[in-house]
């Protein structure tokens, strides 16, 4: 049809009705569905399924699969087996990554840095964390954890969607569509990256990773960039004042009303709602970012590194400003532990990157009241594996091994100064109380006050949810 023609047809008197009634039909019957309890929101935001331990999470994602073995994992035999062949009864036939399954030989690399004990209970830790070592009676260190997923991409995006398949939302969605917001001014999920100080700090991360998915996209996270504007398009061009804004926002806020009326679709009052956050942030985030009034103890405490805008320690710090500020949910990316070759040399300059700060703001948090009910995640989307990639050498590297890893949790609703979990000798096989990535989410999720297998969303006919059917809570880990 001609557009003119189809123009015509489309301002008829019989389409207007046809496309009101389908407006009105539909919230009517998302009224009634509301009132018997079947909507597809599980729940209202900020009702939770039962008193939570933790009302906010500070994730500190350490990008690319720290070594396990080189920095949480002790396992003194391996200097006894340092040079030998892994074993295929240790092996068991596991599948490889395509960069190490043309190797001829598999040989055992024992850490080249030293462990000491930390704490009342003397954990095990290797010298290049002193200050998370000074800590750890805060942590709860699980040495059990695996996943399926032994690339970067599937890997990364199944721990923070419980899927490897893009397209569901991440932990920060549904934690803020669960939650709901504390903040006026600004989003409950944002995010901030950093690059490492080791060579391999150019690994991507796609927004996807703390996207929205199928749930209303004023739940996906904010990036905030370490340098220039912290969220782009935010400062007003020259000529507009904000006067002006307010009214150009008022008349497109009209303008998304009336197609709303018209289309009945909920993302158009979604984008109303984004535009509003985007004009108060343009007051809000300026003063977020400004640590002027931060006294020098502070910058002490977590580093010089912090007053450097981007850091590892910067973002560590703002992320404690966001708290007090009623963000629900802060992710930090911090690149550069993907160490197929030269792991000596360049990972002593990633704990440097991390160590003093994610210490420090445990400390922080801890003296200001907010550790007790703010949940603090480390990790990453797998782990290393105990052969040396490449074959036996000095400045070894390490290929990925989702058999099992290392993670940390401490804060709120998380028993502090324990292990748990444990690895083999060769640190290759989980042999004792296993921690899967669904385990985690779902542990995760219950520390915030929800049931995970009750925390969903109906999308194209089936409810979904984080772990979508697996999962249990780690309770042996709960305070």
């Amino acid at each position: 049809m001609h557009p003119i023609q189809e123009h015509r047809k489309r301002i008829t008197r019989r389409y207007f009705c046809g496309r009101t009634g389908t407006a009105l039909g539909t919230a009517a019957i998302a009224t009634m569905l509301s009132r018997e309890g079947l909507a597809s929101s599980a729940l209202q935001p900020g009702r939770t399924h039962f008193a939570p331990l933790a009302k906010r999470v500070i994730y500190l994602f350490q990008s690319g699969g720290p070594s396990h073995l080189d920095l949480l994992d002790y396992k003194p035999e391996l200097k006894r087996l340092h040079g030998s062949e892994l074993p295929d009864a240790i092996r068991q036939g596991q599948r490889l990554t395509g960069m190490t399954s043309g190797q001829k030989n598999f040989p055992v690399i024992a850490p080249k840095f030293a462990f000491r004990r930390f704490g009342q209970n003397g954990t095990w830790l290797s010298e290049l964390l002193p200050h998370t070592g000074q800590v750890i009676d805060e942590l709860c260190l699980i040495r059990s954890m695996h996943t399926e997923a032994i690339n970067h991409d599937p890997a990364i995006t199944f721990i923070q969607t419980g899927s490897q398949q893009p397209g569901r939302p991440s932990l920060g969605a549904w934690a803020s569509y669960g939650l709901g917001s504390e903040a006026d001014d600004l989003p409950a999920f944002l995010v901030l990256i950093s690059h490492g100080s080791g060579k391999d700090a150019n690994q991507g991360l796609l927004d996807r990773l703390w996207g929205s998915g199928f749930l209303p996209t004023s739940h996906q996270g904010v990036k905030l960039r370490g340098s220039g504007d912290p969220v782009l398009y935010l400062s007003d061009p020259p000529g507009i004042d904000r006067e002006l804004r307010r009214k150009m926002l008022d008349g497109l806020a009209r303008l998304n009303e009336i197609e709303h009326a018209k289309a009945g679709d909920p993302e158009i009052t979604t984008r109303i709602a984004q535009y509003e956050m985007a004009f108060r942030m343009q007051t809000s985030v300026p003063e977020l970012i400004d640590f002027s009034k931060e006294s020098a103890t502070t910058f002490e405490l977590y580093g010089e590194e912090s007053r450097k805008p981007g850091t590892f320690a910067a973002n560590c710090l703002l992320a404690r400003r966001l708290l007090e500020r009623g963000v629900r949910f802060v992710q930090l990316y911090h690149r550069g532990w993907d160490n197929h070759g030269s792991l000596p040399t360049n990972i002593p300059k990633q704990c440097h990157d991390v160590d003093q700060p994610q210490a420090a703001l445990i400390r922080d948090l801890k003296q200001r009241g907010l550790l007790e009910d703010t949940l603090i995640i480390w990790g990453g989307e797998f782990g290393r594996t105990v052969y040396g990639q490449g074959g036996l050498q000095a400045d070894y590297g390490r290929d990925h091994h989702g058999r099992c890893y290392s993670m940390w949790l401490a804060g709120g609703g998380i028993k502090s100064g324990i292990v748990h979990g444990e690895t083999d000798e060769y640190g290759y096989n989980v042999v004792r109380d296993p921690v899967h990535i669904h385990d985690l989410n779902a542990t995760i999720l219950h520390c915030l006050g929800f049931d995970h297998e009750r925390l969903t969303f109906r999308f194209q006919g089936r409810d979904y949810r984080l772990t979508d059917v697996h999962g249990h809570v780690v309770r042996e880990v709960l305070a």
